[in-house]
């Protein structure tokens, strides 16, 4: 079975000799290379979060396409770190009176 990229997680990998190549981003790897990486996402103050976990905004955020924006000291309870981050946000949850939305960890600090 030849595992996807190890570097951009492309299903194109093809195998050449002793190596897996990806066409889409040219990364060449071993099999033995393919460990799954932890991915450790950490708030503001440099403390690890995980899924699961509560933290509080630690300044207004202005929210695209809102006139209204998420105040500082807003709680977001049970948050879901992203293995993949969008444009940097890594952390996806759901905020009262704003509804499902992705954050940076950055602007986050953990309770």
């Amino acid at each position: 079975m030849i595992p996807n990229c190890s570097k951009c997680q492309s299903t194109y990998v093809y195998e050449d000799q002793f190596f897996f190549v990806c066409p889409e981003c040219g990364h060449e790897f071993k099999e033995e290379d393919t460990v799954e990486e932890v991915v450790v996402v950490k708030d503001s103050n440099g403390n690890p979060i995980q899924t699961g976990d509560t933290v509080t905004v630690i300044k207004d955020l202005k929210v695209k396409g809102s006139s209204t924006a998420i105040k500082k000291g807003t709680t977001v309870k049970n948050i879901r770190v992203l293995e993949n981050p969008v444009n940097g946000h890594d952390i996806d949850c759901k905020i009262d009176g704003f509804g499902a939305m992705q954050l940076k960890s950055e602007f986050v600090k953990k309770i």
